[in-house]
């Protein structure tokens, strides 16, 4: 008789299968067959939603931005937020998700620590949160009325993307109860990253410079 039962294996699924297996393992599993046979999958099964680990390990950092959106987005004080602090609530909420699954990130990092090539993870992160801090940029450029004090939508994205790794490789070097320099990271660094478009920005940065300058020498 034809076996009809419907398989469950699903992207998640693998995911988490995956992330067990590097952190149970300590090391990316060798081969797409043998990670498929400790876990009894079809190997038809996992290249119907990745096409390599590399793919996988992209997707699942795809994935923290995308939860920590939607679990923004559904906040029903979302909509009325400024601009800043919707940026301050997606870091805090990505951080926050980031935490949940530490142990493997902190993994991911350190085996990357000396190069670039994990940067290559962070590919379609990048992207996503490119897009989401230029839409909150141009959002702001909509209530001036001259374009001399428009700001630049891509230049500010990049900062951006540049103070979110910073607090990404602070978050990995946190060792304080609850994270909480993290937090404090966090504020501090949203905060700059719209005063430097302001007019202003030197008391900001300069406070935000002596916070760096605390932690690194301390």
């Amino acid at each position: 008789m034809a076996n009809t039962t419907k398989s469950k294996i699903t992207e998640d699924k693998i995911i988490s299968l995956f992330m067990e297996s590097v952190l149970e393992n300590e090391k990316v599993p060798s081969s797409v067959f043998k990670f498929c046979k400790e876990h009894k999958i079809k190997e038809e099964e996992f290249y119907g939603f990745f096409g390599s680990f590399e793919t996988l390990q992209k997707t699942i950092w795809d994935k923290f931005f995308d939860n920590s959106f939607n679990v923004m987005q559904k906040n029903s004080e979302y909509p009325s937020m400024t601009n800043e602090e919707k940026m301050l609530t997606f870091f805090f909420t990505f951080f926050e998700n980031l935490t949940l699954n530490r142990s493997y990130v902190l993994f991911i990092m350190k085996e990357h620590k000396n190069s670039m090539e994990g940067l290559g993870q962070l590919k379609g992160l990048r992207r996503k949160f490119k897009d989401f801090a230029s839409t909150l940029i141009e959002e702001r450029n909509e209530e001036k009325n001259l374009k001399i004090f428009k700001y630049n939508a891509p230049l500010f994205s990049e900062g951006a993307w540049l103070q979110f790794l910073f607090i990404l490789k602070f978050w990995t070097e946190d060792g304080s109860p609850g994270l909480e320099k993290t937090d404090i990271a966090i504020e501090k660094s949203v905060t700059t990253i719209f005063q430097i478009f302001e007019s202003t920005p030197l008391e900001k940065i300069v406070d935000f410079g002596k916070f760096l300058y605390k932690e690194k020498f301390a």
